[in-house]
């Protein structure tokens, strides 16, 4: 069997620490840990998470891959006021809203510390109310200016950010901000839309994909103050997943003019998207959080346009990363 050395021409470093700037396919040995590690890149793919409670589509999503919060959405045949908190492997039932909210409400913060607001309630009634959650139940926050669906949201309970969505009659730019009790307006979208999808922070926010005058592909990025555009989407599509920051983001899922649902996924570096490892079950409407190297995507509606209990977890990509392999 070969050795390293032969395959390499050099031997694997045996070292009493990990190096501080590791290059992309260094290999070595800790011997202080009694690990063999090596840093790259690793491969991007989505695999089965937990099975929630019930299936939700439309719902709004926050937290992390293994601290979660899915917050509304149809649940049919149950209302629509339940959230979901994820641990990583399990969904346990969380606290119920006061507002049923289903039509992809906007979503924001952690799994201890949740925003939600807008949505649908009952169809064709919106709702401006905004919620928060402390982890196990939700009290009433400042109402949006105006009631509306199908938008999207990033940020923390304290610094939330709402962008896009639909007012029944038309798709908006409008932007607002919160700071913890009352949302005030913000610098307005390049493009008015809905259905689409969120990430990032109040000052540092990312809006992509969503529906306009059609499957959108257009990025833009928020600065506190403004949006300006930025890279575009190489496949346009509504209804889809986001996740991650403003120069590490994650869109998967939603509905493409060529097909209802799909399992398609890009990550973005600030600049511009790339094509991805696919899901493994096609779904529209679906709620994301997490990083762009550890992603999360919950529910949404499968082909027979029923609710899904089904997560999936998104890990690899990005930027290269410590891995620990076996001595």
């Amino acid at each position: 069997m070969s050795e390293y050395k032969e395959i390499k021409g050099i031997k694997v470093q045996d070292l009493g620490a990990d190096p501080p700037a590791p290059f992309v396919g260094e290999v070595w040995y800790n011997n202080s840990s009694g690990d063999l590690k090596y840093f790259a890149i690793q491969p991007a793919a989505w695999a089965s998470g937990g099975t929630m409670p019930t299936g939700k589509s439309g719902a709004a999503g926050a937290g992390t891959q293994t601290a979660g919060l899915v917050m509304g959405g149809d649940t049919y045949p149950s209302v629509p006021s339940s959230s979901f908190e994820y641990d990583g492997s399990t969904w346990t039932v969380g606290g119920t809203m006061s507002v049923d909210r289903d039509s992809n409400p906007g979503g924001a913060g952690t799994q201890t510390a949740g925003l939600v607001f807008g949505g649908e309630t009952p169809a064709p009634a919106l709702t401006d109310a905004t919620e928060e959650y402390d982890g196990s139940s939700w009290t009433a926050g400042g109402n949006l200016p105006t009631a509306l669906r199908l938008l999207a949201g990033c940020g923390t309970q304290t610094a939330g950010l709402s962008f896009g969505g639909y007012d029944n009659t038309t798709p908006t730019n409008a932007t607002n901000e919160y700071n913890g009790s009352t949302w005030t307006a913000g610098g307005n979208l390049g493009i008015s839309r809905n259905q689409l999808a969120g990430a990032g922070t109040q000052t540092a926010g990312l809006a992509f994909g969503g529906y306009d005058t059609g499957y959108s592909t257009s990025t833009e990025e928020y600065n506190g103050t403004s949006w300006t555009a930025g890279g575009s989407l190489n496949n346009g599509r509504k209804q889809l997943g986001g996740a991650g920051i403003q120069t590490a983001a994650l869109a998967f899922a939603g509905s493409t003019s060529t097909t209802p649902r799909t399992t398609l996924t890009e990550e973005y570096d600030g600049s511009a998207w790339t094509a991805s490892a696919n899901m493994n079950l096609e779904r529209y409407y679906v709620a994301g959080c997490g990083t762009q190297t550890a992603g999360l995507a919950m529910g949404g509606y499968n082909p027979s346009n029923l609710p899904m209990p089904e997560s999936e977890e998104f890990s690899g990509g990005g930027p290269a990363t410590l891995i620990i392999g076996t001595d």
